[in-house]
């Protein structure tokens, strides 16, 4: 009985991504060159997420500052879940809501991209991350799944959206990886050659 389960959610997670690939293929390419303008033009990436999606983050920023498949000069991404001192002053002295945003609000200039991760598409900190990531003129790539939640009213023209068309947030989690490590090769392909 638990094999078969097992066995369930391997099909399960292979039918959604032949799935997604239909629907997310031209978003994931147009996200892959708004990260490489950025990139190019001395921009970097900040990553944000909550729980599974902070550690998604933070494997992006891992693939573009060290290296994805192929050795090349590192690229400027920065996870902003990764540093307890900053996260639980501004959940302390602010609110939980603010720890993205005002992240951005220091770090993020003009060109630089926010790669906003959310698996319903409703976390109050990704949506105040990318009002500000807006107020600096950034580009926003989000990655949501449950229909977009408030991410796409949140977003300008220009801006990125990656929804997964899935209500399950493990499975809507496995897409979001594979689509990161899409975003990795089709970056580094564009700087490397193939």
């Amino acid at each position: 009985m638990l094999e078969q389960r097992i066995q369930q959610q391997f099909f399960d997670s292979a039918d959604l991504k032949y799935a997604a690939a239909e629907v997310l293929t031209r978003p994931v390419s147009d996200a892959a060159q708004v990260l490489l303008n950025a990139i190019t033009s001395g921009g970097k990436v900040l990553a944000c997420g909550n729980g599974g999606s902070a550690g998604d983050a933070q494997h992006f920023a891992a693939e573009f500052v060290g290296r994805f498949e192929r050795e090349r000069p590192g690229l400027a991404a920065l996870s902003m879940s990764t540093d307890t001192s900053i996260l639980t002053a501004i959940g302390n002295d602010y609110a939980f809501d603010q720890i993205y945003a005002k992240q951005v609000q220091a770090l993020g200039q003009p060109g630089d991209v926010l790669l906003a991760i959310t698996t319903s598409g409703n976390s109050a900190n990704i949506l105040e991350a990318i009002d500000a990531a807006h107020q600096k003129d950034m580009v926003v790539v989000a990655l949501t799944g449950k229909g977009g939640g408030k991410v796409p009213g949140a977003l300008n023209e220009g801006d990125i959206h990656i929804c997964v068309p899935h209500d399950r947030t493990a499975r809507i989690q496995e897409v979001h990886l594979l689509v990161i490590h899409c975003l990795c090769d089709a970056v580094d392909v564009s700087l490397l050659g193939e």
